[in-house]
């Protein structure tokens, strides 16, 4: 075993899991190797300085500063805005998130929230906590057409489980010739989205937040929603216009809102989102799994072991050419 530690575990945490119980799952992938959990900003200075591998929510630019022989920084998020990218690369050090782990529960919350809003619980939900004994109308959610906006791990998932619902899927993608696992592929030209959200019963927002992606849903996509529409948002709060959404959501424009993210986030006590009964909210909790750890593990073990040339790196973000 080497004599400097192959991989330093971080000691601040993600989404209140135990640290030392990432580092185990990580000694358990990597038997031959190294893998030390720094417990104190003490130990994170002197692990940092002789480790080939840091993995962590974050990395500030002092303790970067000291990492005299790093190549690998993998994040515990799958969102790397947080970190000093551009220092990590200049200091030659490749950057990876933990996209993909949290896809299966996003997923599922997802089309949980539709089936939601299909079904009318909501509407059932209310009325036992008001101790009335009243029927209602519901809907199907076979028939209905489902737009997921953005196809990655997230989007795939979504909709390889909505297979088997008797639903037509329309898939916005950044390159829509390469085709997709929805029954139609489109763009994020404004004209290719304004015809699929015309079309739409349920939108899903499942893309990164980006230049491009960043108030993406607004007035003028709210106008061109059926009155009959849901929009969930699984993915970041600043891809919808929080005050067209508000407007929508207060006149009838469209039938519902589920988001597990908002802009801002969190959200604030006054703010009217939470007093309105056709809006769903969850505290960016979709990603939530117990099997964060596995997963994530799965990734930075096979990372360690392509950096000595057994293969090519995953999940890669920045710090590679060509990439």
């Amino acid at each position: 075993m080497s004599e400097h530690p192959d991989v330093v575990v971080l000691r601040e945490g993600t989404e209140g899991l135990s640290m030392e119980s990432y580092a185990e799952t990580l000694r358990e992938r990597l038997p031959d190797r190294r893998v030390e959990l720094a417990r104190t900003p003490r130990a994170e200075r002197e692990l940092v300085r002789d480790a080939r591998v840091v993995t962590g929510k974050g990395i500030d630019e002092d303790l970067l500063a000291g990492a005299e022989r790093l190549e690998l920084f993998a994040c515990t998020f799958a969102g790397t805005d947080h970190l000093p990218t551009s220092a990590l690369v200049d200091r030659g050090v490749v950057v990876t998130n933990a996209g993909g782990i949290h896809a299966p529960g996003i997923a599922e919350q997802s089309i949980g929230n539709m089936l939601v809003f299909a079904r009318r619980l909501h509407e059932g939900w209310r009325r036992k906590e008001n101790g009335e004994w009243r029927h209602f109308q519901s809907h199907e959610f076979a028939d209905s057409t489902v737009t997921v906006v953005g196809l990655g791990s997230i989007g795939q998932a979504i909709v390889q489980r909505l297979d088997g619902f008797e639903v037509e899927t329309i898939g916005v993608r950044y390159t829509p010739e390469k085709g997709g696992p929805t029954d139609e592929v489109v763009g994020f030209d404004g004209d290719e989205i304004h015809e699929a959200f015309a079309r739409s019963d349920y939108v899903v927002i499942a893309s990164p937040l980006n230049d491009l992606t960043r108030g993406l849903v607004g007035d003028a996509e709210f106008a061109t929603l059926p009155p009959h529409a849901v929009l969930v948002n699984a993915a970041r709060g600043g891809i919808v216009d929080t005050d067209a959404l508000v407007a929508a959501l207060q006149s009838n424009a469209i039938r519902g809102a589920a988001l597990d993210v908002t802009d801002p986030e969190p959200l604030p006590g006054e703010h009217p989102l939470w007093d309105l009964e056709n809006c769903l909210l969850t505290p960016h909790t979709g990603g939530h799994t117990p099997n964060h750890w596995d997963r994530l593990a799965d990734i930075v073990a096979d990372n360690v072991v392509a950096l000595d040339g057994d293969g090519g790196l995953r999940n890669v973000v920045a710090g590679l050419a060509d990439d």
